[in-house]
């Protein structure tokens, strides 16, 4: 087994690409939710990817599941503070309907990996 399994998975390829996304439109936030929205969203996208890769880690299915699951409850938790931002005009519609798809395509590839890993 490769130390680094997780780099091989094209969910976590993805998740990356969607953590730039919302770095990117989180520059757009007023400063006065550096340290509220901002630093919200930013735990709550980085969890995505973290518990891809630790639960990638774990020496059983079961486990790795279980981080799957967190995975996609913090990529729900990151859409609804986007969504709170575009109703607070930090972020245009169009940028939440972009963030939006990659999302969805994120939240299928956890929901196949989850899938793949129910042990029989």
């Amino acid at each position: 087994m490769e130390v680094f399994s997780y780099k091989k998975l094209q969910v976590y390829a993805k998740v990356q690409n969607w953590i730039l996304m919302v770095y990117a439109l989180i520059k757009k936030f007023p400063k006065e939710e550096t340290y509220a929205l901002c630093d919200q969203l930013r735990r709550a996208s980085v969890s995505v990817i973290a518990n891809i890769a630790e639960g990638a880690s774990r020496s059983s299915k079961n486990e790795f599941k279980h981080f799957v699951e967190i995975s996609y409850g913090s990529l729900m938790e990151s859409q609804c503070q986007l969504e709170l931002a575009c109703l607070l005009q930090y972020i245009t519609k169009d940028e939440l309907k972009e963030v939006e798809t990659q999302a969805v395509e994120i939240a299928k590839m956890l929901s196949g990996l989850k899938k793949s890993l129910v042990s029989y």
